[in-house]
Formats: C-alpha cells, sequence, structure tokens
C-alpha cells in the first residue's frame, strides 16, 4: 500500500503564495508539522502523505479565495473533513494546499415546511441531527462515523439507513460549490424536482474532491415516524441471516434498518462494549410505524426469521434501550482493531445485488479462512453493502500484501456477481485500478473527459478516483 510520490511530480506552493495565505488568514493557517500529519492522515492503510499547508477557512468567501490564489500556481487543493475516509480519498499525493472546512460548521436554515435544512460542509451528521431534536425531523444517513456533511456528499456516503430512506445521493437537493476557476455555483433550486439543465447536483455528489469544492448543502430531512421499535437476533450462519432480511424486504416489511454482524465481530464488540451477546451471527433490526404496524411488521420477520433457524428476539423500544442495543454496531470498527493490537485495517466496500449476497459472503468467508486472514464480516445487508474489515500489521509487508490480493480477488468476485467494488466509501486512490472493469474503458474515458472539462489543470484533489 505505500505510494510515494517523487519530488518531480509534487506542486508546492511557492514561498510567495504561503506568505499570502499566512496574511490572509493569521492563526487559522499553519504549516506546523503536527497539523500536516494530521491533514494527511485517514483510516486506511497508506502512510501519512502530508499537504504543505492548512487553512482553516470559515466561510465560502474564504475557500474561494484559496481556490484563486492557488490555480493561479497550479497548486493543488484538498478538502479535509473529518478524517474519517478510509480509501485515501484526503493524501496530498502531490503536496499542495488542504482547506479544512471544521470551522464552516453552521446549520444555515432548517425548513419543515420544505422538509430540508441547509448546512455548512463542515457540519457533521451528529451536530445536524441535535440540532434538529425538537423539530419532529432527521437526517438519515447514517454511515457510522460522524463524518462532516461535505465529506459524506463528495463520497456519496449511505449507511445504516439506507434499507428505508436512501444514500446520500438520494438525500441532496442542491449544493454550493467552488470550481477550478474559483467561481462560486449553486447547483440546483431548493425545488422538490426540476427539468432544468444538467443535474450538477449529482455530478458533485460522489466525486471526491476532484470536480470542485462542496462548501454547503442542502439536504431531505424525514419526520420522525409514531413509535420505533429495535431488535436483536441470532442465526446459525451468515447466510441464515442475510436470507431472512431479503426474505423480508420480498415480503414488503419497511425495515428501517437491517445490519449483520459475524460471529467474529460480536466477539470483538462484546470485549470493547462489555456486552454479552452470543457470538453467532446477528442481525440488528429497526422498525418504524406506528405502533400497531410494528406489531404487524415484527410479527411477520419473527416467522420468516424461525424460518431460517433464528434465536429469540431481544427488543428495545425505549430510546436508551434502543440506543444500547445499536452500540455493538455502532462501534463496530473500532472493536475490530482490538482483535489484532496495534493492527490496521484494510477495508473492503464490496456491494452486490440482494439476490447474490448470500454466495457472494459465503465464498468471502471460505476465501478468509483458506488463507488464514484475520477479517471480521458485517454490513448493510439490507441493501447488499457488507465490509471486511482486514486486520494486519502496518509494518509487515507479508499481511499487507496478503490482504491487498483479498482483497484484489474480493472485488473480483463482487464484479462477477453484478456488483461494484465501491458500495459507499468512493473510490479515492485504493479502488481506482477496477474502474475500467466495473465501466468500461470507455466509461471511465468519459469520466476523465469531465475531469479534464472541469478541472483542467488537476488542481482538485489530484491522483484520486480517475487520475488525469
Amino acid at each position: 500500500m505505500d505510494t510515494v510520490v517523487s519530488s518531480s511530480t509534487r506542486r508546492s506552493p511557492s514561498p510567495e503564495l504561503l506568505a499570502l495565505l499566512e496574511r490572509e488568514f493569521a492563526e487559522r493557517f499553519s504549516i506546523s508539522r503536527a497539523v500536516l500529519q494530521q491533514h494527511g492522515t485517514d483510516e486506511s492503510t497508506y502512510p501519512p502523505q502530508p499537504p504543505d499547508a492548512v487553512v482553516f477557512v470559515c466561510s465560502t468567501e474564504e475557500a474561494a479565495f484559496v481556490v484563486r490564489a492557488c490555480a493561479k500556481e497550479r497548486v493543488p487543493v484538498i478538502g479535509f473533513g473529518v478524517g474519517s475516509s478510509v480509501e485515501g480519498h484526503l493524501l496530498a499525493v502531490q503536496g499542495g494546499v488542504c482547506i479544512d472546512f471544521s470551522r464552516m460548521n453552521k446549520v444555515l436554515a432548517i425548513r419543515p415546511g420544505d422538509l430540508t435544512a441547509t448546512v455548512e460542509a463542515g457540519v457533521t451528521r451528529g451536530q445536524l441531527n441535535a440540532a434538529l431534536q425538537d423539530t419532529g425531523f432527521f437526517f438519515s444517513v447514517d454511515p457510522g462515523a460522524d463524518a462532516s456533511i461535505g465529506g459524506m456528499v463528495a463520497t456519496a456516503a449511505s449507511g445504516t439507513n439506507t434499507v428505508r430512506y436512501g444514500t446520500m445521493r438520494d438525500n441532496l437537493v442542491s449544493l454550493t460549490v467552488i470550481t477550478a476557476d474559483g467561481n462560486v455555483v449553486r447547483t440546483a433550486s431548493r425545488a422538490r424536482k426540476s427539468s432544468a439543465g444538467y443535474n450538477l447536483t449529482q455530478l458533485y455528489c460522489g466525486s471526491e474532491g476532484t470536480l470542485g469544492l462542496i462548501t454547503e448543502a442542502t439536504v431531505r430531512l424525514h419526520p420522525h415516524p409514531e413509535a420505533y421499535a429495535a431488535a436483536a437476533v441470532n442465526f446459525p450462519s451468515v447466510r441464515a441471516a442475510v436470507d431472512c432480511v431479503i426474505e423480508s424486504i420480498q415480503m414488503g416489511v419497511p425495515l428501517a434498518r437491517a445490519e449483520m454482524l459475524d460471529a467474529l465481530t460480536i466477539r470483538a464488540v462484546n470485549a470493547h462494549s462489555h456486552t454479552t451477546l452470543g457470538e453467532s451471527p446477528t442481525l440488528f433490526l429497526e422498525f418504524g410505524a406506528s405502533r400497531t404496524q410494528i406489531e404487524e411488521q415484527a410479527g411477520i420477520v419473527r416467522e420468516i426469521a424461525a424460518g431460517h433457524g433464528g434465536g429469540e428476539f431481544q427488543w428495545a423500544n425505549r430510546q436508551e434501550d434502543r440506543s444500547r442495543l445499536w452500540t455493538p454496531r455502532h462501534h463496530a470498527y473500532f472493536a475490530c482493531l482490538q482483535l489484532k493490537a496495534g493492527s490496521r485495517s484494510l477495508t473492503t466496500d464490496a456491494c452486490v445485488p440482494l439476490s447474490a449476497l448470500a454466495q457472494c459472503i459465503d465464498e468471502t468467508q471460505a476465501d478468509i479462512a483458506e488463507h488464514g486472514l484475520l477479517a471480521p464480516v458485517f454490513g448493510h445487508v439490507g441493501d447488499g453493502n457488507f465490509h471486511c474489515l482486514v486486520l494486519v500489521d502496518p509494518n509487515s509487508a507479508e499481511e499487507n500484501e496478503a490482504a491487498e490480493a483479498f482483497s484484489h480477488r474480493l472485488v473480483q468476485r463482487a464484479l462477477r456477481h453484478g456488483g461494484t467494488c465501491t458500495g459507499e466509501h468512493g473510490v479515492g486512490m485504493h479502488k481506482m485500478k477496477y474502474l475500467a472493469e466495473e465501466h468500461g474503458e470507455h466509461g471511465v474515458a468519459l469520466m476523465r473527459s469531465v475531469k479534464q472539462a472541469l478541472d483542467p489543470h488537476d488542481i482538485f484533489n489530484p491522483g484520486k478516483v480517475v487520475g488525469v
């Protein structure tokens, strides 16, 4: 995974540009080694690749100023939210200036009548939902990490609520974007639908900071249902758990969440969160509807689960009990890291059609066993997306090579099943080599032509997605 950029490809800012940024931003400009290291490190297994400088912006206008200044020297610009990406998205592979959006953390407007909210890019999922606490509405996209909204848009994130409420793409109304020449563009109006021109909002969603910088987003909100109920139920096998979810969806049960943790993940979260769940494949389910509807839906799912060997349901209805029940899933990533002291995780992100999910996971777990890997499996089985956390010693070339080989086999397997190399984490650097297999050479050429048209000098997050 070591990717070292030669000095010949590094495009560092001139002393004059650094001096300009320091004059403009004063204490919000940094070339401190610690700050640079932080902004060149993510949750991937890539070694840190820090930028040359970091600027903490407080407005769209300030971010546009930085872009215009960097564009004059064709210096790379990399956006930074909270640093939770796992595919090397934020690494400054050619140096440049990192724009940190953490101080652009205002909820600009909440419009209950429109079921929308407008936020700055640095607002996190948790901050937005805290602001919505007394409104009766919530923002549904929940990737697990408390990521920034800007970062979630950039990677087209999804998560535990996708089975019911959709991905980031489905919950996006419009964006404010800075282009490569430093202009500010609003991608759409606040109307719920429009046939006016190209869909710029969706073009920038999932672009991973390679086409422009996202500074504001208007997102969809959803009303809280009358009641919630959550449940955990274990199964004799992963296939049985997956088949239970698929059959429930086919029966028309509107599950709000459907998450699966394999036995190894359950062991990890028991140790991490001091829970006492049975160490077998476990489904975590949530229902949201009227109390009568929840009883009906739960009855259907209980019957389906019994047909697949499911055990007793552990129910949680009160908010605090539901939060406690969901803690193992939300802490799964960090819990699994504790299975191997000092390890890092190469995290996979395969997503396949629901009809292929059980077979794909079966084949993947057989692969893990055959090659003696330590790799817990969990995921959003309601939308065909699952993750393997391949735990490796970051200093062991042999372990890293074995993890990379496994990741490659898994992507090939997902593609054979009609799936994708990445369901929600994005391409970054790690998945670039698979785009042609998934989209074809002509498809990638079309993507590259879009990149070249919008960012002709390749200043926005170079070396990611399609590369130019």
